[in-house]
């Protein structure tokens, strides 16, 4: 008889069971990693029942209350703390003292790594390079281990073998927790163990799987039994007078299942809209309110049916999941849940799935419930093997003889206390100038006066020239210059009315960028002055608005600077601005606009004048007589009205030229009449 294609993973034939061995991808075990020293056991101390200790340090006994809390803030108690939590062990009072040592030497000249820890970061202490150092060396003895082992690669399905010719896959996600999580090289025979376990043990109603998904505002969920229940034994498959096997029982059932949808997503977009709410602002359309309304109903729904299931829930041996993060809070994690965040029976899908539907969920049952069979003989299986094993790389050559670690890099010159603190006040510096110039672009006054105001942020106040590594800066400017340069005139303005910034600091023509004063129309005593290797405030305004900000400045403070020298200790700036001043130029360009409006008035009125007289030569220009004779009007045989033609060149016609132009000042004096009316 050929080999069955489809075994239900709990009912299993008995042989075939029996005869099942654990499938390795490596033919051969993986050498031992070296273990890691342990931490000495604690000094024996002859203490009475009074005596305090500490559970963390070895050998530590306290007196008194008080001095078991200043063990608590030594450093030697948080040392061993931060490697404990870090799955490390601690070390003795001695071992510490001795690890503080080394470091100190390593400080004062060595080539370590610990000093340039502490160049990056100035806020590190002595513990936290201590941890640093520890873990960075447990971490390459990780990684030589890992180098000098083979790894067995970690895949969802557990094979076991059958001789001659059959192999058995099981998803491992339907095992225990305990035998799921083990390590390859000792699962082997404990997943074998537990796969004989499930072929009984379903009680009187037999084994219950929960199964749900929801995606896209698409629900499905279904309570299923996936093994019979004790009483009912194992029957082999019966065949018929036809020679065909007949229709076994079904080995699943659906016992309850539940599928409904809310409109959460826009079609063809993807994404809640409550994600996208968090992303970016709360959209106000009618769409997104129903999205809304629908996120919160699905919500509910599942809620309430997870209510409705309870007791089959408790029943349940694994619930499946599919949900995405956010989706994942709606089972669990919220008030009177039925599912614990820490159930032990919780469980994913472990392979990809579709739209949430009845189906789909069905699919996913059979693919978790079904052993995947395969028929490959031993010598298969064997090239198999060895085919992967000379496709992985080859594990590095392990020395017996001890190994001597050189020198890499020549030892660093020391770094002083003194260097460390330049470094960090540097570093301290440039991050307040940052702050600063960010408070500038952005525009926030309110801001900037409040920082400036705490104690002395700039490093020399608000005149203080700005350091290397500014981003978008200069170094040597002022907060005034790099103001100017991006043109905000109310930070200019407080700048130098309020904060008495000095507007005379100047810089090197060499070391300032190339300024753009643009085309815009103003007055030609505004104009930065051209020529003189100095450069203030005054010359990097590159708008015409912050330009007069100096001027008007210079006008209503004329003792404060030297506002219009060119020299050393001027500020440059070409001429002042007073209110007067820009009440004339108002007044100018307002007469201006007066003189312009008049003109084109004028103009169009000539502009008329000319269409008139145009029409009016037009009309006086008749046709000369010839002379032949008498000329004689085109013949009309239509129909005429009485009174002669309307228009008027047939009522010219006849006339004497001194007539015709008569009647035409009489015209065009009606037409200026006319007009004046108007």
């Amino acid at each position: 008889m050929a080999p069955q294609e489809h075994y239900h993973v709990f009912s299993l034939p008995p042989a075939l069971l029996a005869s099942l061995v654990p499938r390795t991808i490596l033919s051969q075990a993986s050498p031992e990693a070296p273990a890691r020293p342990t931490s000495p056991p604690p000094t024996s101390l002859a203490h009475d029942g009074a005596s305090r200790t500490c559970n963390l340090c070895l050998g530590a006994l306290f007196t008194d209350v008080d001095e078991q809390r200043a063990h608590f803030r030594s450093d030697w108690h948080r040392y061993n703390v931060k490697m404990r939590v870090g799955g490390s062990v601690a070390v003795t009072e001695t071992q510490f003292i001795q690890l503080v040592d080394g470091l100190e030497d390593s400080i004062s000249g060595s080539a370590s790594s610990t000093s340039q820890l502490e160049a990056d970061e100035p806020d590190a202490d002595a513990v936290n390079v201590l941890v640093h150092k520890a873990r960075k060396l447990e971490t390459r003895e990780d990684e030589d281990n890992s180098d000098a082992s083979q790894k067995i690669p970690n895949a969802p399905v557990v094979w076991f073998h059958s001789p001659p010719s059959t192999q058995i896959g099981v998803y491992k996600t339907i095992f225990s927790h305990n035998v799921a999580t083990a390590s390859a090289a000792s699962s082997g025979e404990e997943f074998l163990h537990e796969l004989r376990a499930l072929q009984v043990g379903g009680g009187e109603l037999g084994r219950t799987w929960a199964l749900f998904m929801t995606a896209g505002g698409h629900f499905a969920g279904a309570i299923v039994r996936v093994s019979r229940p004790d009483d009912e034994e194992y029957e082999e498959p019966v065949v018929t007078k036809r020679g065909r096997p007949q229709k076994p029982k079904p080995d699943t059932e659906v016992l309850f299942h539940k599928t409904f949808h809310r409109y959460t997503t826009r079609r063809k977009q993807g994404g809640a809209q409550s994600t996208n709410d968090n992303a970016k602002s709360k959209a106000v359309s009618a769409g997104a309110m129903l999205r809304r309304y629908g996120e919160v109903a699905l919500r509910d729904d599942i809620r309430n049916l997870l209510t409705d299931w309870a007791e089959e829930l408790h029943a349940c041996e694994r619930v499946f999941i599919r949900a995405s993060v956010s989706n994942r809070k709606i089972f669990m994690g919220y008030e009177g849940a039925v599912l614990k965040k820490d159930d032990e029976r919780l469980r994913s899908f472990p392979f990809p799935t579709r739209r949430p539907t009845q189906s789909e969920l069905y699919r996913c049952l059979l693919e978790l419930t079904q052993a995947k069979v395969s028929h490959l003989t031993e010598e298969a299986l064997r090239a198999q093997d060895e085919d992967y094993l000379r496709s992985r790389p080859k594990p590095k050559p392990v020395s017996s003889s001890p190994t001597v670690v050189p020198h890499k890099h020549e030892p660093l010159p020391a770094v002083t206390p003194e260097e460390l603190a330049r470094l960090k006040a540097g570093y301290e510096l440039r991050a307040r100038w940052e702050k600063a110039t960010e408070l500038v672009e952005r525009g926030r006054m309110d801001a900037l006066r409040s920082f400036l105001a705490k104690g002395d942020p700039l490093g020399g106040g608000v005149n203080a020239r700005m350091p290397d590594g500014v981003p978008d800066g200069a170094p040597g400017h002022t907060l005034l210059m790099f103001t100017a340069r991006k043109g905000h005139e109310e930070a200019v303005r407080w700048l130098l009315e309020e904060a008495r910034a000095d507007p005379t600091i100047s810089v090197t023509r060499s070391s300032v960028d190339v300024v753009d004063y643009g085309a815009d129309e103003e007055d030609e005593a505004a104009r930065p002055l051209v020529g003189g290797n100095r450069r203030t405030a005054y010359d990097f305004a590159q708008t015409k608005n912050v330009r007069n900000v100096f001027r008007r400045c210079a006008a209503e403070h004329p003792q404060w600077w030297d506002w219009l020298g060119t020299g050393e200790g001027g500020a440059r700036v070409p001429s002042i601005l007073s209110k007067e001043m820009e009440e004339g130029r108002d007044e100018k360009k307002k007469a201006r606009r007066k003189s312009l409006k008049e003109k084109v008035r004028k103009r169009e009125a000539l502009q008329k004048e000319k269409e008139v007289e145009t029409e009016s030569v037009k009309v006086a220009e008749s046709p000369k007589p010839s002379l032949a004779g008498p000329s004689r009007a085109p013949k009309d045989d239509g129909p005429r009205k009485l009174g002669g033609s309307a228009t008027a060149q047939d009522s010219l016609m006849g006339t004497t030229p001194e007539m015709r132009a008569r009647i035409e000042r009489e015209r065009r004096a009606r037409a200026a009449e006319a007009r004046l009316k108007k």
